[in-house]
């Protein structure tokens, strides 16, 4: 059966994976304050732990991008996926912070081609006018991942055992790897189910974006990667993920150890901020697309949702380090990762209007790079900031800092260029 908008079932699928990664992302974070009891962690050996998942992660968000411009996203997932909940699973036999960190690390090396196989995948799949929300869509299962690793993971690792949770949710990645190789394929046109209409729709809609591009035609990946826009994004998404792992890593200790709570409190409470994240990404989508659609300058259009609501953010996390109540606190929280997430989608759709196709893995999977290097730098950082320097609110300051200083570098380097600027005429509606 042919259906005129199958690609939301894509959008459906990853989203869903969005959800198992951040989950199982999170889950070391959860049970964070039973860990270090367990194997006698300290608080700096705990944020070496936390900043080791990047080490392989930076460099295969890199990777899993330019495979997938070169063998396609659905065999880049379809590994990645199986990878990371192969490591998710083994973390449950961890004895010590060696294993630990090897696990970490092994862990990271599949979780890397998730954001940029993910914006290729929608680079592959939606129009234009779509871009900013369905980015928006998929990445707020990243967040509906993280307010759901609370209660699920929590409430399991209260009740069986934190070698129980890392097992089950395992197995939820072992089962939509499978869903992923039944539905989905690397472009519309290749999938049986995929009506002519839309294909075609996706097609014409994405060949205007070639044509402005087609000046750059000749230039080498390096010469990409060397743009001070590439460089400008990467900045961009390095603040925006800075502070998102600060608080994936650190929010649990920080409710436990600075607010006091249980652990069944705490699994519930810290859902909070990342429900608040889930509509960030979402409304943020929308609101891309609406300026997007009003303006004749894409490029403009999608940095303004870019830099305005990470400055706020910026502006939410420095709040946190004066907040006198739990509920003060947790709203700042909330408030910053709305922010962070209604940035996010708009930093990855620039990368649409100014490079061409061919080059949105590659080239995407460098920014991404260039952005989780924040998080080999974050988590540890603050483990030793806390440790060190006065405790969350050096960390909460220094996480502040990053975000202006992302809101700067996008500012001043990234620039439409007139030649280039076509014109929405895709129709908006199908």
């Amino acid at each position: 059966m042919k259906y005129g908008k199958y690609r939301y079932v894509v959008a459906g699928l990853l989203f869903a994976a969005g959800a198992i990664n951040y989950m199982d992302r999170a889950a070391l974070g959860i049970v964070a304050p039973i860990i270090v009891k367990t194997l006698d962690l300290s608080p700096s050996e705990l944020g070496l732990i936390f900043s080791s998942f990047f080490i392989g992660y930076s460099i295969f968000s890199f990777l899993g991008g330019y495979f997938a411009d070169k063998w396609g996203t659905l065999t880049v997932f379809t590994w990645a996926m199986g990878f990371w909940s192969l490591f998710c699973g083994l973390t449950a036999a961890a004895t010590g912070f060696m294993s630990l960190l090897l696990c970490r690390i092994g862990f990271g090396i599949g979780e890397g081609p998730m954001s940029s196989n993910t914006n290729r995948t929608i680079s592959n799949w939606f129009p234009r006018h779509e871009t900013a929300s369905m980015i928006g869509f998929t990445f707020s299962g990243q967040t509906i991942g993280n307010a759901i690793a609370g209660p699920i993971v929590g409430l399991v690792a209260v009740s069986f055992g934190w070698r129980t949770s890392f097992i089950v949710i395992a197995a939820l990645g072992f089962i939509w790897l499978l869903v992923w190789r039944l539905l989905a394929t690397n472009k519309p046109a290749e999938n049986q189910r995929v009506s002519a209409d839309e294909a075609k729709m996706i097609d014409d809609s994405r060949a205007i974006s070639e044509a402005r591009n087609v000046e750059d035609d000749g230039m080498t990946l390096g010469s990409y990667l060397r743009r001070p826009s590439t460089l400008a994004l990467g900045a961009g998404l390095f603040a925006v993920n800075y502070t998102q792992y600060v608080f994936i890593s650190w929010l649990p200790s920080y409710l436990t150890n600075v607010r006091h709570l249980d652990l069944k409190s705490m699994s519930v409470i810290t859902s909070i901020p990342w429900i608040c994240g889930a509509l960030g990404y979402f409304g943020g989508g929308l609101l891309g697309d609406f300026i997007y659609k009003r303006m004749d300058d894409p490029v403009k259009a999608r940095k303004i949702v870019a830099t305005i609501p990470l400055a706020l953010s910026g502006v939410a996390v420095l709040c946190i380090t004066s907040a006198d109540s739990l509920a003060m606190a947790v709203a700042l929280i909330a408030a910053a990762l709305l922010f962070l997430t209604g940035s996010c989608q708009s930093i990855w759709a620039i990368q649409h209007e100014i490079l061409p196709l061919h080059r949105q893995g590659g080239v995407g999977g460098f920014i991404h790079l260039l952005s989780n290097l924040s998080g080999i730098i974050g988590p540890a950082l603050t483990g030793f900031l806390i440790q060190y320097f006065g405790g969350y609110h050096s960390a909460f300051l220094f996480g502040a800092l990053i975000d202006f200083a992302g809101v700067l570098a996008m500012v001043l380097f990234i620039h439409s260029r007139p030649s280039f600027i076509a014109p929405l005429t895709t129709p908006v509606s199908k």
